[in-house]
């Protein structure tokens, strides 16, 4: 959010109150303590009608600094809380003299000036990496009153570019010379986020839009830390913008609290960030295979099924995992938990004849409740809805109609879902689609009074925790998987997540790249995406092209809106691709899996951004287009329909896995492909 007009105005109706000068400093337990007023303290006068901030410095481990601002401490916190962990054996050192106060953590240091202009630093390595320069630190007042405001619906978050009425508290952290910000969750823009306003908040908007499912208010760059805002609510990112060599972040409210990790290299600042926010469990081995769907609204019963699992097997193609979306349940009734009779009138002797062909089965979920579902005369009466204002039930035809939405808030409500969700288990289900939930309504009232507002983005993380868990405990340990799109902070424990509504077409080919590589540095380790696109039917050559992708992905799947993605639905040649591929992972399926421990011991991801592996190479940071799949392997997809692709390998030597040659890196190449392979070199160690 802009708070100003340019440099030296700010915008019409705000009122700034900037922290001026750090007037004392006390150790408070393990806590620093600084008081900073909005003006500088010359006589006892000052102190009359003065604003002040309040500024905490504590440490939750080694390397990491929570810095808590805030205005107004009396106000009710009635906004959820992410899970965070903490070494509670770990204390920071505090320190504090005439002219300075400093709160250190391991090896990252917050150095405070007292009674002079305000700027702090933090300072790792004997350098300052990012500071609180002047004018960074406030409370922000927005005194409008125009009738725009009258409706936090429209008003909330995108719309008018002038702030809305409240308070707010702000700050802005420091960016140097070719210093490169990354991350914010699944974001389908420019990888490289500077220049852009970034809002932290979940929306169904499909890949080819600024706002997306996955919204994290953490970023990393390139200069060996990252940034976590620790708040679940509409946090807003000026990356590069509002002032061009700062980020500035701003919540509503009278408080902020954020975090700065410290590296030095962008994998030890995930490793930390996920050693606060949680790491995903390990997969089972299936899960790494191909999993095919019925796709969206194709029509399909148990004959088009197993044709397709036959057709699969009769082509050679490994097939790992079969998935039912939604209309294995009837129309106007999602979700009730009940297979539609008419099309699959034994549902679990159907399911038992699939897993005897060596599959796994998957089916498609989500938390809202249509008004034709048998669950709803339940759920109405028992008050397990989000409800309007009034009591009543909050409904929408959005989607299905007359739909209500689980309030997992709501112990009793989590406990009835998972109830009914058994009963599909029970069939022999193995896997969960837990789609949506990033529709979820500002002004409705939760069951443990949370803020409606502050509950939109952490709505998905109750939801996937709730059916991850009692994935858990039906399956065992290590068997639970969830294919989810929407997550926020620490929904990285509960695996695994795919990109989205996205388009047939090369260009978003490449946006669904540029979402996974954010995402990947925003803390989660698993990722895929829809092959071939889910809207439209891709050609020939965009569905070759995209099988090489998808297949060199984390995790892979088949699946579309309105057209089937069996591989002899486009052309026979897509069946060759399809069967080299599949043969291709599954070679690396032992090198995939010891990944995958990386990820669950230090929150490494599989897909990795060039810069994470090779953060030293001044090329690296702009890379966009290509990916390490692990910690040596470089995957280049070909994004065009005349074969073309120009890649960079890093300096080292290299091996292709294709073809073997070998190759000395530190350079671009430009080639030419067909569709039997693409350019995926091995670092030789």
């Amino acid at each position: 959010m802009k708070f100003t007009n340019g440099y030296w105005l700010v915008k019409e109706g705000v009122e700034p109150h900037f922290a001026a000068t750090a007037v004392e400093a006390q150790k408070d337990g393990d806590e620093l303590v600084v008081y900073a007023p909005d003006k500088p303290i010359r006589t006892r006068g000052d102190t009359l009608n003065t604003p002040e901030l309040t500024i905490r410095y504590s440490s939750p481990m080694k390397n990491i600094i929570r810095v808590s601002i805030t205005h107004f401490k009396g106000q009710i916190d009635n906004a959820p809380h992410f899970d965070l962990n903490r070494d509670d054996a770990f204390h920071g050192e505090i320190t504090v003299n005439a002219g300075e106060a400093v709160f250190s953590a391991g090896d990252l240091s917050v150095h405070v000036p007292l009674g002079t202009f305000w700027n702090t630093s933090f300072q790792a390595g004997g350098k300052i990496i990012t500071q609180c320069q002047a004018k960074s630190t406030a409370f922000m007042i927005s005194r409008r009153t125009d009738r725009f405001l009258e409706d936090p619906l429209t008003a909330f978050p995108y719309g008018d570019k002038r702030p809305p009425a409240g308070a707010f508290v702000k700050e802005e952290l420091s960016l140097g010379v070719g210093e490169y910000v990354y991350g914010f969750g699944e974001r389908f823009g420019p990888f490289i986020k500077n220049g852009q306003s970034i809002d932290i908040w979940n929306a169904d908007a499909g890949t080819a839009s600024d706002q997306g499912y996955k919204n994290i208010p953490f970023y990393l760059t390139n200069k060996g830390y990252g940034v976590f805002v620790n708040s679940t609510g509409n946090v807003q990112f000026e990356a590069a913008t509002e002032k061009t060599s700062r980020v500035q972040f701003s919540a509503a409210g009278e408080t902020l609290e954020y975090f700065v990790i410290y590296g030095p290299s962008p994998k030890q600042v995930l490793e930390r960030y996920t050693a606060l926010t949680g790491r995903p469990p390990l997969l089972d081995e299936s899960t790494f295979g191909l999993w095919l769907s019925t796709s969206f609204t194709t029509p399909y019963d148990e004959e088009t099924v197993m044709n397709f699992i036959d057709g699969m097997a009769q082509r050679g193609i490994a097939l790992d995992v079969f998935h039912f979306d939604c209309f294995w349940m009837k129309g106007f009734h999602w979700t009730d938990f009940c297979w539609d009779d008419k099309i699959f009138p034994d549902p679990a002797a159907m399911i038992r004849r699939i897993k005897a062909k060596g599959l796994k089965v998957s089916v498609w979920i989500n938390s809202y409740i249509a008004q034709r579902s048998r669950l709803f005369e339940e759920g109405w009466q028992k008050g397990y809805f989000l409800k309007k204002k009034d009591g009543s039930v909050y409904q929408t035809d959005m989607w299905q109609a007359g739909m209500a939405i689980v309030d997992f808030t709501n112990p009793a409500a989590a406990l009835w879902y998972t109830e009914k969700l058994g009963e599909v288990l029970d069939h022999g289900v193995d896997f969960i689609k837990t789609d949506f939930g990033e529709r979820i309504p500002l002004d409705a009232l939760y069951y443990d009074g949370k803020d409606p507002i502050a509950m939109h983005n952490y709505y998905t993380y109750l939801y996937n925790k709730t059916v991850f868990e009692f994935l858990e405990r039906k399956k065992g340990k290590g068997k639970a998987c969830l294919f989810a799109r929407s997550a926020t902070v620490g929904s990285q424990k509960f695996p695994l997540h795919w990109g989205g509504d996205c388009e047939s077409t090369f260009e978003a080919m490449a946006e669904t790249l540029r979402g996974g590589l954010s995402l990947c540095l925003s803390g989660f380790s698993f990722w895929s995406h829809d092959i071939g696109g889910f809207e439209g039917t891709p050609d020939a050559a965009l569905f070759k092209r995209w099988l090489a992708f998808g297949l060199l992905s984390s995790h892979s799947r088949l699946h579309g809106s309105n057209s089937y993605r069996v591989p002899w639905n486009i052309d026979e040649e897509s069946v060759s691709v399809c069967k080299f591929f599949v043969e291709l992972k599954k070679s690396l399926l032992p090198y995939l899996l010891e990944t995958q421990k990386e990820a669950h011991e230090k929150g490494i991801p599989i897909l990795r951004a060039m810069m994470l592996e090779f953060p030293d190479d001044p090329v690296c940071p702009f890379l966009d287009r290509q990916y390490m799949l692990g910690p040596d392997i470089v995957v280049a997809p070909v994004f065009s329909a005349d074969n073309t692709v120009e890649y960079y390998l890093p300096a080292g030597k290299w091996t292709h896995l294709i073809d073997k040659r070998i190759e000395s890196g530190g350079k671009w190449i430009k080639e030419s492909y067909g569709f039997l392979s693409i350019p995926i070199w091995k670092y030789n160690r």
